[in-house]
């Protein structure tokens, strides 16, 4: 196949469009136009077409994966998950998410740490987060170190009961809803218990136990 001409593409320079005989056009990065040693009138053979074509679509899969790691922290699972939404094949996903592994640029470890101390400031629970580190396609190897980090969030429990109960004596249908509302942050039966008991106490009301808690 003949390389009839070369055209630049966008504005940055980097890029230029590779027009064949055949009719058909290849876009590629202005450095591979140089590793091949490209130039127009050039005959390709097949094997050297396909190189190019493979290093082709490798090369813009890592492009893509650097954009979006520089526009939001993603996980290495999410990265190649949304490089094959993209059309990107699933080696040239895998390889290009695993070069940015490797320049310290997608790092699960500290993604998992970011999610649990980001979640500790929304006020979720244990259980909630592990749902969060799930969606954020994190490994489980990383859990459980970044969990160390959730504090006992009886105090914000207990300050999120007082905040909506105003001082008022609950009946069982409030604590019940308040209940619901803390177990879909992940916060647990004894965690909600003893918030409730310390917010009793200091209240100084007299609060029937809710009556579907197993003790």
């Amino acid at each position: 196949m003949i390389l009839l001409k070369m055209t630049a593409v966008g504005t940055d320079g980097n890029r230029v469009m590779l027009h064949f005989d055949d009719g058909t056009k290849m876009r590629v990065s202005t450095s591979l136009v140089a590793d091949f040693g490209l130039y127009k009138g050039m005959e390709l053979e097949e094997e050297t077409l396909a190189e190019l074509s493979d290093s082709a679509r490798l090369a813009s899969a890592k492009s893509r994966a650097l954009r979006m790691v520089s526009a939001s922290s993603i996980s290495e699972r999410q990265l190649k998950q949304r490089l094959i939404q993209r059309g990107e094949r699933p080696e040239d996903a895998q390889e290009a998410a695993q070069w940015l592994k490797e320049l310290g640029a997608v790092d699960d470890a500290a993604m998992a740490h970011r999610v649990v101390r980001a979640s500790i400031d929304k006020g979720y629970g244990e259980a909630r987060i592990r749902q969060e580190l799930y969606k954020k396609g994190i490994p489980r190897e990383y859990w459980d170190e970044a969990l160390e980090e959730l504090p006992d969030m009886t105090d914000w429990v207990e300050a999120f009961l007082e905040r909506r109960l105003r001082g008022q004596e609950p009946d069982q249908k409030t604590i019940k809803k308040l209940t619901d509302a803390l177990l879909r942050r992940g916060h647990s039966y004894d965690v909600i218990l003893r918030a409730m008991r310390r917010c009793r106490d200091r209240l100084g009301e007299v609060w029937d136990e809710p009556e579907y808690f197993d003790y």
